[in-house]
């Protein structure tokens, strides 16, 4: 039974992290998932929430085990988790790509070329000149 809807922030060789930091926070970016998640629960982990827990107009849900605990329709922000272990509980995944290479050491573990991508979406961000916003939902 797939559940969750993941969302995730990716560099072009799909990098999440390096030496425990993000590579890179921005508000457009922040401001769109204020806009996806209104009215519905957001799950991240206490690192997430230090920069995302004032999202607004949505229920926000810290949890160390927040990847077992999201359920149907529930949205999922992703940082420096392995997805790999979770993948039959994802329905959808919202990747926001950075479109540059940043160092990482943390990369998404998900084969997106098996996923179908049914959404694509360019704006200008705060700190990148574009950032690309993708929906994926898996292959039937």
């Amino acid at each position: 039974e797939r559940k969750m809807i993941v969302i995730v922030c990716l560099d072009d060789k799909k990098g999440m992290i390096f030496n425990h930091r993000r590579q890179s926070r921005d508000q457009a970016v922040t401001d769109r998932i204020q806009k996806i998640c209104a009215g519905k629960k957001l799950w991240m982990n206490a690192y997430s929430d230090k920069l995302y827990g004032s999202l607004e107009g949505m229920e926000m849900a810290i949890n160390v085990d927040f990847l077992s605990l999201a359920e149907i329709g529930e949205f999922s922000l992703i940082e420096s988790e392995s997805l790999a272990p979770f993948a039959e509980k994802i329905e959808q995944i919202i990747v926001f790509w950075w479109n540059r290479t940043y160092p990482a050491d943390i990369y998404l573990d998900l084969d997106l070329s098996q996923w179908e991508r049914k959404e694509r979406y360019e704006f200008p961000g705060a700190s990148h000149e574009k950032i690309t916003e993708e929906r994926y939902e898996r292959r039937k």
